[in-house]
């Protein structure tokens, strides 16, 4: 018999799909802090087209992030935290628990 995952569980893993397959490559293919709200849907539909991924979740993801501090936002315009910044330059890999291990260190 299959469980559902629960509420919680669920919002973190639509935080990591997002930060893995839309925020960060879309950050790192701008070589820039910031995006826009039309570049991330842009992002967005083409993995949710690709890898069948549901575009309402990916949202939820989205605003997930926002309220973990991982991203904040500013009129339609989106930014990463800035001790993010220094994987953007080196272009490193910057998993979601890695982001979230360097926004708790402040």
């Amino acid at each position: 018999m299959l469980r559902e995952k629960g509420k919680y569980a669920t919002s973190t893993q639509n935080r990591r799909i997002v930060w893995h397959k839309i925020i960060w490559p879309l950050i790192l293919e701008l070589d820039d802090v910031v995006f826009s709200l039309k570049q991330y849907q842009k992002k967005r539909d083409e993995i949710c087209n690709k890898d069948t991924l549901k575009i309402s979740e990916m949202s939820r993801g989205l605003v997930s992030l926002l309220q973990k501090g991982i991203i904040l936002k500013e009129s339609d315009m989106y930014s990463i935290h800035y001790r993010l910044i220094p994987y953007m330059r080196v272009k490193a890999e910057c998993d979601y628990s890695t982001a979230m291990n360097e926004i708790r260190m402040k």
